[in-house]
């Protein structure tokens, strides 16, 4: 098995093993909204709400190898904990709070992977909200992809109610222009 897909699947395994709400999002999730690209990590939502995240850290800390040094601390600061699956596959987990990312969560569905193998992984319109949010040139590429691949299957009434107010939120309103762009050009 391809050591992404055996590394994705691991971490949800262990998320569904205790009941717990998330997403795969990230690279991962543009292989199946968007143009195929090397992808070398697995980025997870997981849901840990405000005041629980060391219960969450904690549990992942136990099950799956850390990445750096004070991963713990790191992740309770940063929001993100720096694991790696058994097979040395990176995996990055965001303890999620935000109201989006729990909505995010809600409308995940499964890809199938390859028979057999599914993941659980964010709608299309709620990638290209986390891409537009963190903003990085490969994020726009990526965005660019989505939108070439989904065209006219996309809700952008959905993508502009979750993103305009992060945006806002994060002082970059700026953003929405570049994103108005790469829409109309789908």
């Amino acid at each position: 098995m391809n050591p992404l897909i055996a590394a994705a699947l691991e971490i949800q395994e262990h998320c569904l093993k205790n009941g717990w709400r998330f997403c795969v999002v990230g690279g991962f999730a543009v292989l199946r909204w968007g143009e195929p690209r090397v992808t070398r990590d697995v980025d997870v939502t997981l849901l840990t709400g405000f005041g629980q995240e060391e219960r969450f850290v904690d549990a992942l800390l136990g099950r799956f190898k850390a990445r750096v040094d004070g991963a713990r601390e790191f992740a309770l600061r940063h929001r993100v904990l720096l694991l790696e699956s058994a097979n040395g596959t990176p995996l990055d987990v965001a303890l999620g709070a935000m109201p989006f990312e729990e909505r995010a969560v809600e409308r995940a569905s499964e890809y199938t992977i390859q028979s057999g193998a599914a993941i659980l992984t964010c709608s299309a319109e709620d990638l290209i909200v986390f891409k537009a949010f963190a903003a990085r040139e490969q994020d726009w590429l990526d965005i660019a992809g989505i939108v070439a691949r989904r065209r006219t299957k996309l809700n952008a009434r959905l993508i502009w109610e979750e993103l305009t107010p992060l945006l806002e939120l994060k002082g970059t309103p700026e953003h929405s222009n570049r994103l108005r762009a790469l829409l109309a050009e789908g």
